[in-house]
């Protein structure tokens, strides 16, 4: 039996308690922070006001940027408010829990929904928008987002956390590996859960999104054009790169050190929190033509996007 009380706040260790360490922090976070909020806004933008980009391709990376946009503000605010404070990264069980439960799987998810989407449109580009018509569209996203957000959500309705351990959270955020060492009595059930869950929602998309571009190079070698043939693998070697960082890292988090975290997974999830959303919106954006079109027209001639 533990005789400690219940926990109704934290602390969060971060990286450094040295204070120039902590500064230099601070500066990098801000900048990459900077970038992915502007990035993923100007993006989403872009989209909803140019018509041209209608299509189902951009309405999941308008998906994709809203995601990276509040994926990535639920948890580096804290972080740089917590390294320029005197009094510590404290913060409240509900905020932990709130930082934990965000959908972070949705875009292991989302990602394969996007290769799936990329797969149609060049594979069978004449059945396009009969396979991915707008209605298809939408139940794709409503599951997608709703299925995730249960897949989490569930497993703490039917048996809620209750901390009675110490309080010190080896990390910058409140990660669930590191917060199942902290729970009163026999952490299973969410181990398990997190083991299942990883399967269905890291592995299992990320060999749909292999596939999908496997078919995908198999069409673009039909190509003639020696150009074509480049732009095409280019755009797709720079997409992989970004889901190879993204699912490299939280596979490796999630089913290699379930049961005995280490300190060192606070640096491998700067990948996915702090990296990932910042490059999604220059990879998805600046090797695109109608994007990057469209960008311009909106800096330089505002209300040329609504006749675009």
């Amino acid at each position: 039996m533990n005789n400690e009380s219940d926990v109704s706040e934290f602390i969060l260790t971060g990286f450094s308690h040295d204070l120039q360490t902590q500064m230099l922090l601070f500066v990098l976070f801000v900048l990459m922070y900077t970038l992915t909020v502007f990035g993923n806004i100007i993006l989403t933008c872009v989209i909803i006001t140019s018509p041209h980009l209608h299509t189902p391709m951009y309405y999941f990376l308008c998906n994709l940027s809203f995601l990276d946009f509040f994926y990535s503000t639920s948890t580096v605010p804290k972080l740089l408010q917590d390294l320029i404070s005197t009094g510590g990264g404290r913060i409240s069980q509900t905020g932990c829990l709130l930082q934990f439960l965000f959908l972070g799987q949705t875009e292991c998810i989302l990602l394969a929904v996007m290769a799936y989407d990329r797969y149609i449109a060049i594979c069978f580009p004449l059945r396009y928008m009969v396979i991915m018509s707008w209605k298809k569209c939408n139940i794709i996203t409503i599951t997608v987002w709703t299925g995730s957000f249960l897949n989490i959500a569930v497993p703490v309705i039917i048996k809620p956390l209750k901390f009675c351990k110490k309080s010190y959270v080896i990390h910058y955020f409140c990660e669930v590996l590191v917060l199942l060492k902290l729970v009163c009595g026999d952490p299973f059930l969410y181990e398990e859960t997190i083991f299942y869950s990883t399967l269905f929602s890291a592995l299992i998309p990320f060999a749909f999104i292999l596939l999908s571009y496997v078919c995908i190079i198999r069409e673009v070698l039909k190509i003639h054009s020696v150009s074509g043939r480049y732009k095409t693998f280019s755009t797709c070697a720079s997409h992989l790169a970004v889901v190879f960082m993204f699912y490299g890292t939280t596979t490796t988090m999630y089913l290699g050190t379930t049961k005995n975290p280490s300190e060192k997974i606070k640096f491998i999830s700067l990948m996915y929190i702090v990296v990932t959303p910042m490059l999604n919106p220059m990879i998805y954006s600046l090797r695109n033509n109608d994007v990057k079109r469209a960008v311009r027209k909106m800096f330089i001639n505002p209300c040329a996007t609504k006749d675009v």
